[in-house]
């Protein structure tokens, strides 16, 4: 079924105890903005990589990126190609375009450097497969939600160091106590920044062992 968002902000005010009543926007948007940045993070330790293809013409160089591509990873164009023709054929494909992500006039693009061309093109096709990595996804819809189950406890544990963060960043200096979900093998009370601090070590400490 995976992870529905409001699950998860009931489980992240869980969490965060009383304090959570320091958070007041209306519509759980302090919750769904701290959850929102813990699935940022997590994208960027255990990103999900997603197939794609890219249809290339002769001298272009930029095409649209997906919206939630947040690094390109590897093309497989001309590979078969690589395969299936001799290093001493005439058509081999030596030198292709390298993949990157660019911005170009304001909008973020997809750059073959060089662009690809027309013998490239009859060799190897138009259709350029390439992988990327892309940001998770949080949801109420079914199925919606990308960050595995098994990843709930990092994500929860993300969020509430930012909630620790956010407090601290307003001047709470007065200790508060942490619990619920968020599975921490140290003290659970303290002030705002400490509790910060100790979260991130924990939070960079299981992302370093299961990714």
């Amino acid at each position: 079924m995976g992870m529905r968002l409001s699950e998860l902000v009931a489980d992240h005010k869980a969490a965060l105890m009383d304090s959570a009543a320091k958070f007041t926007a209306a519509a759980d948007a302090d919750f769904e903005r701290h959850l929102d940045i813990a699935a940022r993070d997590v994208s960027r330790v255990l990103p999900r990589v997603i197939s794609a293809t890219l249809t290339v013409e002769a001298g272009v160089s930029f095409y649209a990126a997906p919206a939630d591509l947040m690094r390109v990873k590897y093309s497989t164009w001309g590979d078969e190609s690589r395969q299936r023709l001799s290093r001493w054929d005439a058509n081999y494909p030596h030198y292709l375009p390298k993949m990157s992500l660019v911005e170009d006039s304001g909008a973020r693009k997809i750059a073959l450097t060089p662009p690809p061309t027309a013998c490239q093109i009859a060799v190897c096709g138009s259709e350029y497969p390439y992988r990327y990595y892309a940001q998770h996804i949080l949801s109420d819809v079914e199925g919606e939600t990308t960050v595995p189950e098994d990843r709930r406890d990092l994500l929860l544990l993300r969020a509430a160091a930012e909630a620790m963060r956010e407090l601290a960043a307003h001047g709470v200096a007065k200790p508060i106590q942490i619990g619920g979900s968020v599975s921490v093998s140290m003290p659970k009370n303290g002030t705002p920044a400490a509790l910060y601090e100790m979260l991130m070590k924990e939070y960079r400490g299981q992302a370093w062992r299961v990714g």
